[in-house]
């Protein structure tokens, strides 16, 4: 099984604020999208070649608290604290497609793979790995874990008009997706477990972990962090 980018995930502060600085970087603003009750959270998207899509996500103000924490580690001091210098890449989800049944993939394997989560937005419906603590997915080694938002999330649509193929196609494609970690080698081997190995480059650094997306627009090669 080989997994494929399913989205990029922005983190934002706002959806105002989010939807700026994608448009700032790539030349087209995010629009659309909708609330997920069920996180307390909104999201803006933006369609790309190769069935992917960007999505500008932020807590929604006007929506009640979950009885649980928010996914993206939105409710934690760590990612609050970054979202107060601004927008960023935060996260990015790899795509589980049939035969594969991702519930039951997870179920072989709960020491490795999140829970998924039923959702539905409109006429979408799809589960996604969710850490029951609300974290970012991490992969676990036998004396260490690595994710910080270079691990991907898991997704499974359960309709076929998923917004990989259903938004507006803009021009835009992915040309790289890059990450950069203290523990990279953890991370190689978590990726090639699940099937993600060609879906992301993955760097040591001494330094805070990073994601970045090299995206071809009208205006040339841009990248987003």
């Amino acid at each position: 099984m080989t997994l494929a980018i399913d989205h990029l995930v922005i983190a934002a502060p706002d959806l105002d604020t989010g939807a700026e600085y994608v448009a700032d970087a790539l030349g087209i603003a995010p629009q659309g999208g909708g609330a997920h009750p069920g996180m307390g959270t909104h999201n803006r998207v933006l369609g790309m070649f190769g069935q992917m899509y960007l999505e500008v996500i932020a807590i929604d103000p006007s929506a009640p608290a979950p009885h649980r924490p928010r996914w993206f580690a939105l409710d934690t001091e760590a990612m609050q604290q970054r979202l107060r210098d601004g927008p960023f890449l935060a996260h990015w989800a790899a795509r589980v497609e049939r035969p594969t049944d991702l519930s039951r993939w997870q179920a072989q394997y709960p020491d490795r793979i999140a829970p998924p989560v039923p959702m539905t937005r409109g006429a979408l419906q799809w589960r996604l790995t969710v850490p029951e603590d609300g974290s970012l997915p991490a992969w676990r080694g036998e004396a260490a874990s690595a994710g910080d938002g270079v691990f991907p999330t898991l997704i499974q649509w359960d309709v076929a008009d998923h917004p990989g193929v259903s938004l507006p196609r803009h021009d835009l494609a992915l040309r790289r997706l890059r990450g950069k970690h203290p523990q990279a080698e953890l991370l190689r081997q978590g990726l090639a477990w699940i099937g993600a190995t060609g879906a992301i480059e993955i760097e040591h650094t001494d330094g805070p972990p990073l994601l970045e997306a090299e995206i071809e627009t009208p205006a040339g090669l841009k990248t987003l962090r």
